[in-house]
């Protein structure tokens, strides 16, 4: 007995044009790749058929109406030979879209190289040309402007003139106006289309934005105090009233977004002390991450910070100066948490009937009960979604998730699934220092930012790999929905390299932050050059904010000029003055001929013009390097031998650039040259 065909196993694979290898797609078109209204992406696939006759592809773009807003960008060949052919595209508006692609055999470019081979040597003259002359009848049939007509016309009629030999009747079929009207609305045979694949068009903020996270309880807060019988007081926290008046300062930098720890009430049972000890003093304020007490759990203010009026003060003062807030959503309780007591179920239980405390080795949390996400999924869904409406009900839009890595994944798809479906403007940060599978996964299911490795990528070949992967270089996919938030530090995290770096290591990093990604962010302290850490190897900070109210004196220090805030505003200015900088996948780098100095450039093209932005950096905080910087002058839209006026951002100084260029950088006057589109372009004869 005869097998089974192959086709009736397995199900027709492939079209009549074959369509393979269609990117992006996300979990094989599961789940939607990620865009913002405007942002330029690329479409790729491999196309192909069998026998010698031409191929085309296009690209066909449906707006979330199921209008096709785009049925025709055309798709090129990236390289002779690859049958890989690509087109950017972009989408207008927010929504869930989807896109396509379409081949076809090309009639017009099979007859047109027949042609070229067989009219000079005279190998079927007229046939070919009558087949020609079909052609352009065919085309002008479905020709849509008077300017098409009357060139195809003219076309038609020189091509039939017998009067004229074979080579100009044929030279008037392949006049460049005649291929340009051809090209524009090409004749399309056996059309074969690829399935639809989604993309969700998140709002700009989800890829474009500068975040400034600062403790509230820290800004206005007052030391202990000893009174005249030398009795030492209890020091006062901060609050929400007082934590307004740092918003014009964070707004003048030029940040978007501040983000806020938890602002929640905090329990007393394994209070963390100062320098994280296990034995606090009566007056040690605890970490904000150990949620609740008895004044309530993850839906309350800590007493200490004031009302839910007053953060809706906050909140409103941070939208009149142009600021969001984003706030901790940090799933995890202390001892005290009224939910240990409601749902006793929600925690997992050791034999002996307690609650283990959380760990993530060699870290200890014995201030923090872990949740079990499996016995009542439902009930701990629907309770997390409340207080997710809870906070957005008051003005928070953006959350910043804590440790999402250490839940399940199916939680958090299923959780920020049911927040896009009333409110697709809400979004959701990862703060998952993790491994790259549960980083990505996290990403596809719905996270619209993630935390990255970027703080321990110090090294020019560390630099250039990973933010080349970040930003989908080489044929990684990530990009199509992992979106970078490039932190140069947080409260947990202070690298060995801002810690022996000096006050140059600080410029180094912000510079390299800003400029190459979209989204960037800064842990406050970080314009106070604040470099101590907890000890020998450790990435904490010493008298770490975790636990211990931090007042810092601002004014004073950038009065002084000990701040890096002038700094910090300038790179957020340039980052809002050039579209090229809202980008991700436009990165590049250029070579440079010293391991220490890097070199990379962003570009964009849009209806509004070509901006660009290129940055040579040294990442050296400590000696003075010299390079010569060979630029790829095509990726900043000059042509190879142009030379141009290159204006430094940082101090304002002109040179004369070309191809290869001498660079000179002193950590201790200049880390990085600046220059952006704005150049004068000299074309070389």
């Amino acid at each position: 007995m005869q097998g089974t065909p192959a086709a009736h196993r397995f199900g027709a694979t492939v079209g009549r044009i074959p369509i393979v290898d269609v990117r992006p797609q996300v979990d094989a078109g599961r789940r939607p790749a990620r865009a913002v209204p405007g942002e330029t992406f690329e479409v790729s696939a491999t196309v192909f058929r069998e026998g010698h006759d031409a191929v085309g592809a296009n690209v066909v773009l449906t707006g979330p109406d199921g209008v096709a807003v785009d049925d025709w960008t055309p798709m090129r060949l990236l390289a002779p030979g690859t049958d890989r052919y690509a087109a950017q595209i972009r989408a207008g508006r927010e929504g869930d879209w989807t896109y396509r692609v379409e081949a076809w055999t090309d009639p017009v470019a099979t007859w047109r190289h027949t042609a070229e081979v067989k009219i000079p040597a005279g190998l079927d003259t007229e046939l070919v040309l009558t087949e020609g002359a079909l052609l352009l009848e065919r085309a002008l049939d479905e020709a849509e402007t008077a300017g098409a007509v009357s060139v195809l016309k003219r076309a038609l009629d020189l091509i039939g003139d017998e009067h004229l030999t074979p080579d100009e009747r044929l030279a008037a079929a392949l006049t460049p106006v005649v291929t340009a009207h051809l090209a524009a609305r090409p004749l399309r045979d056996l059309v074969t289309r690829s399935p639809e694949l989604p993309l969700r068009v998140d709002r700009e903020r989800a890829l474009y934005g500068a975040w400034y996270e600062f403790f509230p309880r820290s800004e206005g807060a007052l030391p202990a105090t000893r009174d005249a019988d030398g009795v030492l007081g209890a020091p006062r926290s901060g609050t929400f009233r007082t934590a307004a008046e740092r918003l014009p300062a964070v707004a003048d930098m030029g940040f978007d977004v501040v983000y806020l720890p938890p602002v929640h009430p905090i329990g007393t049972t394994h209070r963390k002390g100062a320098g994280n000890t296990l034995t606090p003093g009566r007056h040690d304020p605890g970490s904000p991450w150990a949620i609740g007490s008895a004044d309530g759990g993850h839906d309350a203010i800590h007493p200490d910070l004031g009302t839910i009026e007053d953060f809706d003060a906050f909140v409103a003062h941070a939208g009149e100066l142009g600021l969001e807030i984003a706030l901790d959503f940090a799933l995890q309780c202390s001892p005290d948490h009224p939910w240990v007591e409601a749902h006793p179920e929600w925690f997992k239980h050791r034999v002996d009937g307690t609650i283990a405390y959380a760990e993530n080795p060699p870290k200890k949390y014995q201030d923090i009960y872990p949740i079990d996400f499996d016995t009542d999924p439902d009930g701990l869904h629907d309770e997390c979604l409340r207080v997710l409406r809870h906070w957005m009900d008051h003005g928070v839009r953006i959350f910043r998730v804590d440790n999402p890595h250490t839940k399940p994944v199916a939680f958090w798809e299923r959780l920020i699934e049911a927040v896009h479906t009333t409110d697709p403007d809400v979004l959701f940060l990862a703060e998952a220092f993790t491994r790259p599978a549960m980083m990505h996964a996290l990403a596809r299911t719905g996270f619209h930012q993630s935390y990255t490795y970027f703080t321990w990528r110090n090294s020019k070949d560390e630099v250039e790999s990973y933010l080349s992967e970040l930003a989908g270089l080489g044929g990684e996919d990530s990009a199509a929905y992992l979106r970078p938030n490039l932190f140069v530090n947080t409260p947990d995290i202070l690298n060995a390299y801002l810690q022996y770096g000096g006050r140059p290591a600080f410029a180094v990093r912000a510079v390299l932050a800003a400029m190459a990604a979209p989204t960037w962010g800064v842990y406050a302290g970080y314009e106070l050059y604040e470099n101590v850490p907890a000890g020998p190897g450790s990435e904490e900070y010493l008298d770490s904010e975790k636990f211990q109210y931090r007042p810092r004196d601002w004014e004073s220090a950038e009065a002084e000029g000990r701040s890096l805030a002038p700094l910090l505003r300038t790179l957020n200015e340039l980052r809002r003055a050039h579209p090229a900088l809202h980008q991700l996948r436009n990165l590049r780098f250029h070579r440079t001929d010293n391991d220490a100095v890097v070199a990379f450039s962003k570009r964009s093209v849009t209806e509004d013009g070509d901006d660009w932005v290129l940055v040579v950096l040294s990442l050296d905080p400590h000696s003075v390097r010299e390079a010569t910087v060979s630029l790829d002058l095509p990726a900043l839209g000059l042509d190879r031998a142009d030379t141009f006026d290159a204006h430094d951002a940082l101090t304002g100084e002109t040179y004369h650039w070309a191809r290869d260029n001498y660079v000179r950088l002193d950590p201790q006057q200049q880390v990085a040259h600046i220059f952006t589109s704005t150049t004068d372009r000299n074309s070389q004869s």
